[in-house]
């Protein structure tokens, strides 16, 4: 019989990940995406950074994807359902007001895009319970805690399917 693979046996430390505090703006995360991820060539999914206060207490997480989304004009955001043949029209449309209208969601706060923790994992639980929650939740990263609620890593799904992949394949 295998070694149960903890949490803590697959967790990044909590400076192995880029972070920002909350106040930072969404230009500013940009800078923090392209430095951390882009021009070191680091691409591993899903190409986020965490969020944190001045207390160094774990806010939220934001993604690549909450940043493109928190750029993306109101006036854009309400006409999300369109049938196909208007596809190519509204690209277009899309395309200039995007650019001219995000310029000015540049100075957002990144705290009105981060998706909130709420879920997390302590390093002694099984690396199962992480991908349950992982998955059932959809996140990106999932926060690992000790009891003293201390924040002390990520988990994320790479490093999980590595894990349980490895533990199928074996038996």
């Amino acid at each position: 019989m295998s070694e149960v693979k903890l949490v803590k046996d697959i967790m990044l430390g909590v400076f192995e990940f880029p972070h920002i505090p909350y106040w930072f703006s969404i230009e500013q995360s940009i800078k923090v995406v392209k430095a951390s991820f882009i021009q070191t060539q680091k691409y591993s999914e899903p190409l986020a950074m965490l969020v944190f206060d001045e207390k160094y207490n774990l806010l939220g997480i934001v993604t690549i994807k909450d940043i493109l989304k928190g750029l993306e004009p109101e006036l854009l955001k309400t006409s999300l359902k369109i049938q196909d043949e208007k596809t190519k029209n509204l690209s277009i449309c899309w395309n200039s007001l995007f650019k001219q209208e995000s310029k000015k969601l540049l100075q957002k706060p990144v705290s009105d895009i981060m998706l909130a923790t709420k879920n997390f994992v302590e390093p002694t639980d099984p690396v199962e319970k992480a991908a349950f929650i992982m998955i059932y939740y959809n996140l990106p990263l999932l926060p690992v805690i000790e009891e003293n609620k201390k924040f002390v890593g990520i988990v994320r799904m790479i490093e999980l399917f590595d894990a349980i992949s490895e533990e199928i394949i074996k038996e």
